[in-house]
Formats: structure tokens, C-alpha cells, sequence
């Protein structure tokens, strides 16, 4: 007959639903020990898109300064290269119509003289058509004030009719090409007398005090 020896076949008490409810804790356990490596995972994620965002937007903003600098100095290039064609052109035309100008102050004697008449005054109207096409102006008139930009006083005198310099005779008129003066209009001019002008005031004031003590003006 065998022995048996109590105890050594028999389970500790433990109870049944003891194992499920260790591994749930275990388990939230884990869960709540990873959720933080998690969030800060995603975070790092976030802040990296934003900066490479932020990157981007200033690699694009840098981009289009540059294309903008760019556009305007070319725009500058046009509009020079233009100005430089436009002047190029007046210079040329300049150095061919200046040596017409002795013809066309003949063309013009003879016009004072009326000796423009038959072929002469066709060649002559024609002549005129072609270097008015080509941008020639004549200028000069006379009671215009006097300009030393623009004229040349070859004659001088006094006049009590005039107020400020003025040109009272045109000797050979002035010619530009646009903006650029081939030759500047000759002319003889005449200042206010000396005197006439400090005359006219002294009379004006006296004028104006006698009113001031007539009490005005009489009105009609």
C-alpha cells in the first residue's frame, strides 16, 4: 500500500478570475505608459512639417522678390535702350538737318521777298514737308520774351513799351528736334527804358493814394 503525502497533489488557492484581471491591469498599465512616447512622437512630427513649412514660405518669398527685382531691371533696360534709340535718332537726323539750314534761310529770304514763285516755291514746299516729317521744328516769334536757352540776342536797344526783355525783331529763326535746340533763335531785343518802369510806379501809387482820399473810385 503507497503512502501518499498530502498536500503535494493539491493547487493553492487562488482564485479563478485572478489571472484576467492582473493581465487588464498589466495591460492599462502598458497602455498608459505608451501614450506619452505617443503624443510627444506626434508632436515632434508637427513641429518638423511647420518648420519645413515655414522654410518652404520663405524659399518662395525669396523666389518671387528675385523674379520681381528682375522684371524691374529689365523694364529699366527697355526704357532705357528706347531713350538711347529715341537719341541716337535725334543726333543723326540733327547732324544731316543742320546742314540745311542755310538753304532754308534762303528758302525763307526769298519767301519775305516773294521771290518764291514757280519751281523754286515746289522744291522749296517739298524740302519743307521732308525735314518737318523728320521731326524739324522752327521756332521764334517776335513779342515772345527773351529766352537764353533758346535765343541769341545779336541786337540790343530800349523800349518804353515793353515790361521785361522781349524779342522784337526775329533775325534768323531757331530749329529743334524735339527736345534738343539745333539752333537757337537770333533776334535783336529791347528792355523797359531805364527809369520808365519806377515812373510808372511812382504814378500808380499816386493814383492809388489820391482814390484812397477821394474815397475810391467814382463809380459810373
Amino acid at each position: 500500500m503507497t503512502e501518499e503525502t498530502p498536500g503535494f497533489d493539491e493547487k493553492p488557492d487562488v482564485p479563478s478570475d485572478a489571472a484576467p484581471e492582473d493581465a487588464a491591469q498589466a495591460e492599462s498599465a502598458d497602455k498608459a505608459g505608451s501614450a506619452p512616447a505617443g503624443d510627444d512622437s506626434e508632436n515632434r512630427k508637427g513641429v518638423s512639417l511647420a518648420a519645413q513649412l515655414d522654410q518652404a514660405r520663405a524659399a518662395l518669398n525669396e523666389r518671387t522678390a528675385d523674379l520681381q527685382r528682375l522684371q524691374a531691371e529689365y523694364q529699366n533696360y527697355r526704357r532705357r535702350v528706347e531713350r538711347d534709340r529715341i537719341t541716337v535718332k535725334e543726333i543723326a537726323a540733327a547732324n544731316i538737318l543742320s546742314e540745311l539750314l542755310p538753304t532754308l534761310d534762303d528758302i525763307g529770304r526769298a519767301r519775305e521777298h516773294g521771290e518764291l514763285v514757280g519751281g523754286f516755291k515746289s522744291v522749296a514746299e517739298s524740302l519743307e514737308t521732308v525735314i518737318a516729317k523728320l521731326g524739324l521744328q522752327q521756332f521764334g516769334k517776335e513779342g515772345e520774351p527773351f529766352d537764353p536757352t533758346i535765343h541769341e540776342a545779336l541786337m540790343h536797344s530800349y523800349a518804353p513799351d515793353v515790361t521785361e526783355t522781349t524779342c522784337v525783331a526775329i533775325l534768323q529763326p531757331g530749329y529743334r528736334i524735339g527736345e534738343r535746340t539745333i539752333r537757337p533763335a537770333r533776334v535783336a531785343v529791347a528792355e523797359p527804358q531805364p527809369g520808365a518802369q519806377s515812373a510808372k510806379s511812382a504814378a500808380e501809387e499816386d493814383t492809388k493814394a489820391s482814390d484812397e482820399e477821394s474815397g475810391g473810385p467814382d463809380e459810373g
